[in-house]
């Protein structure tokens, strides 16, 4: 879930040290395909807040490896960013810091005839992630290691608390930028590394 393939997690073998050196969580990354590579990193720390001055320092001190140590064949954007209000969910932590709160789980298996269940989250037991699903009488028990791709559904309740204390939305650092890029600038890459 934090990783979905090699390359992903050969960035995140680099990523968590300078990460954890800064007092961030690194909650995901994706390399991304297309016209140029994009490394999309989402990150926050403990507090789960990460503002533009965080990216840009997570942002500036990644560069510095990447640089060194290479481990993107080819030109690539690099984008870190904190994982916005429907964020994903992808250590068990996670579930249990935003129990009460509704969330799309999608598994890697089928259990009962679907791999989709969406319901309000209702806390972690011995490994599992349990989700109150809308019209069921008892609480729904997937194993983490099952999981997917997990992320919070955008409601006014989640928008309400996310936004307590954190001055307003998800900032996005796209290295070499001077300000936060919204989603319209979010694929116009502004420095590349090889």
């Amino acid at each position: 879930m934090r990783t979905r393939n090699r390359q992903d997690e050969m960035v995140a073998a680099l990523a968590d040290p300078v990460a954890d050196a800064l007092g961030f969580e690194i909650v995901r990354i994706r390399v991304l395909s297309g016209k140029r590579q994009t490394v999309q990193i989402m990150a926050e720390k403990a507090d789960g807040t990460m503002d533009v001055e965080d990216c840009a320092r997570l942002s500036r001190a990644l560069s510095d490896v990447f640089e060194t140590q290479d481990p993107i064949s080819g030109e690539y954007v690099l984008e870190v960013s904190s994982p916005g209000i429907d964020r994903p969910l992808t250590a068990l932590a996670h579930f249990a810091r935003w129990e009460g709160f509704e969330a799309k789980i999608e598994l890697d298996r089928l259990v009962e005839n679907r791999k989709r269940f969406r319901g309000i989250l209702a806390g972690v037991e011995e490994g599992n992630v349990l989700i109150d699903l809308e019209g069921e009488e008892e609480t729904a028990l997937l194993p983490f290691e099952w999981i997917a791709e997990a992320r919070l559904v955008l409601t006014d309740a989640l928008i309400a608390e996310s936004l307590k204390g954190r001055g307003g939305e998800a900032p996005v650092w796209t290295e070499g930028a001077d300000s936060v890029a919204d989603d319209s600038q979010a694929d116009t890459p502004t420095k590349t590394n090889r």
